[in-house]
């Protein structure tokens, strides 16, 4: 696209850094989508660039990127892999999360944040076959049972992304005395823990989204890290704006793929390439303004977030962003497949990949259900405090 988002030096160095990257993640993306294998190789040249810690606070040797930095790079990501950006946005955000809301004590903090900065990696493993997503309210049949030397977890999570790479999990349970729910810090190699492969949808292969398996695994007291049951309003969470921007990178790919189709592909039935067709000049200019539509919204509301002094009420629009930009880009694909045509059907095409990709999208949270409720439910509150 002409149309940069980059506003100044520092995200222009991070984005040429990054975009070095982004033609050996397109290379090593159909191998990584046929086996439905994690792409460590992926992670290694972001772990290279230190990308992993730059959302962890200064004194750690983070960068401590805005949120309008973050939706910029893992867009970028996501155009030379979308399975590789979704995965390593779950543990950029999370981390950007926990500097910015400091939910924790500052000694688990410290503790984290010190281990991150050495190379760790993170996610939350809140989904279960019986609750499905945490977002519907669903309570963990996982079980956390106290003992004199700290807890005992079993339970069985699914979609943990990242699985195979992760170093610590975070995990919520059931506190068996009190009912309550608690999140726990999990290690990686702790006994007990393992990763049943299941992992087999037709999108995202290469997130390694397997399943947790926890057996009696032993952890020490603190590593409890809240009580999560507390009735309180939940406090927005800009960092989620990285799924659609993933998505937003996905399409972009699509696009860039289909303009270079049309640039370059002459049949013979024509004196000259399709793009000068102007069916196909129409379906290009359609997916441009789709593209600038939704990232201009997307890349403004990661902006009124980094500016707010109030992020409470940003809920529904963070909401609205990740609804507005997912549809777009499944729009926007299957838009740039048309232009193709037949051959975007090709095993060997990465278009079915973006198609099988990008439609992840709309199952992960917030669900577009759920964002049109909240509207609604905004627009009913808003009458009756004008009243």
């Amino acid at each position: 696209m002409s149309m940069s988002f980059v506003k100044n030096e520092r995200q222009q160095r991070i984005y040429d850094q990054l975009n070095q990257f982004i033609p050996q993640f397109r290379k090593r993306a159909p191998l990584h989508d046929e086996e439905g294998s994690f792409p460590f190789d992926n992670i290694e040249d972001l772990k290279s660039m230190g990308y992993p810690t730059f959302t962890l606070p200064a004194e750690y040797g983070g960068k401590e990127l805005s949120l309008y930095e973050f939706v910029l790079f893992q867009e970028q990501i996501a155009r030379g892999d979308g399975a590789t950006a979704l995965s390593i946005g779950w543990h950029v955000g999370i981390t950007m999360d926990l500097a910015e809301k400091r939910p924790w004590s500052d000694e688990m903090l410290d503790f984290l944040f010190k281990e991150i900065s050495k190379g760790a990696l993170i996610n939350t493993a809140a989904t279960e076959p019986k609750t499905g997503s945490p977002t519907r309210g669903g309570k963990p049949e996982t079980t956390a049972r106290k003992t004199a030397d700290g807890w005992v977890i079993n339970g069985h999570k699914t979609f943990t992304s990242m699985s195979v790479a992760l170093d610590y999990i975070f995990v919520t349970a059931t506190i068996d005395e009190t009912e309550e729910v608690g999140q726990f810090i999990i290690p990686k190699d702790a006994k007990g823990v393992s990763i049943e492969e299941t992992w087999d949808l037709i999108g995202m292969r290469g997130t390694a989204s397997h399943d947790l398996i926890l057996e009696d695994v032993e952890i020490p007291s603190h590593y409890l890290t809240q009580v999560l049951s507390a009735p309180q309003k939940k406090k927005p969470s800009g960092w989620l704006l990285h799924i659609p921007a993933c998505y937003m990178g996905i399409a972009l790919a699509a696009r860039d793929y289909a303009v270079q189709f049309a640039n370059d592909y002459s049949p013979n039935s024509l004196p000259g390439p399709i793009r000068e067709l102007p069916t196909i000049q129409q379906a290009i200019g359609e997916i441009e303004l789709e593209l600038l539509n939704a990232r201009h919204f997307m890349y403004s509301v990661a902006q009124k977030w980094d500016e707010s002094s109030d992020r409470t009420q940003l809920g529904a629009e963070l909401g609205a962003a990740k609804h507005v930009v997912t549809n777009t880009a499944v729009r926007v694909v299957d838009r740039a497949m048309r232009i193709v045509g037949a051959k975007s059907l090709q095993q060997s095409n990465p278009m079915q990949r973006y198609y099988r990709d990008v439609r992840a999208g709309l199952h992960n949270p917030p669900m577009d259900d759920m964002t049109i409720a909240n509207l609604a439910a905004n627009a009913f509150k808003e009458l009756e405090d004008d009243q």
